[in-house]
């Protein structure tokens, strides 16, 4: 080989050597962000890694399931009272004498969810006022209803029950 073609050998040796650098100088600082934004990801701001960031978010998520499961279960019990209470009222005033003024006496229905509960009547008069109660299992009354305590029945069933789901 003469000194011609291996300078010209030499030269774009040298070349490709000072491209090479510049690659390698390149690709160590794409490197070097990759590696800053990497870290930057895997930390949680406050020094703690990217695990135990993750741990902490399963701890705090397997707590919060047993809430909602507490939670659905206390719902259950309130649910079951609730149907208990009353939710269903009617009311009816009426002047069952002549001789006394203004609709004073009244019979009133207080059912619970399933119809059961209690019609209380007063009836009112100038000596003296009676108050009775009669018990209702499932709307029905075992006892005969006067014309106004069955109207306060009628009208207390005929509400629909509170929370309850359309069918």
């Amino acid at each position: 080989m003469d000194s011609t073609s291996s300078g010209l050998v030499i030269a774009a040796l040298a070349i490709a050597l000072v491209v090479l650098i510049v690659v390698v100088v390149l690709l160590w600082r794409r490197l070097a962000e990759l590696d800053r934004r990497l870290a930057s990801l895997t930390s949680a701001g406050d020094g703690r890694s990217l695990e135990s960031t993750l741990h902490a978010t399963l701890d705090k998520v397997s707590a919060l399931s047993t809430g909602v499961g507490e939670l659905n279960s206390r719902a259950t019990v309130i649910e079951a009272v609730q149907r208990k209470a009353v939710q269903k009222t009617g009311l009816v005033r009426y002047n069952p004498f002549e001789d006394t003024g203004g609709n004073q006496s009244f019979a009133v229905a207080l059912l619970d969810a399933n119809g059961d509960g209690v019609v209380i009547s007063s009836l009112h008069a100038r000596q003296n006022t009676r108050i009775y109660a009669k018990a209702i299992t499932g709307g029905r009354s075992e006892s005969a209803l006067s014309e106004e305590e069955a109207e306060a029945l009628r009208n207390a069933m005929a509400q629909g029950t509170p929370g309850a789901k359309p069918s």
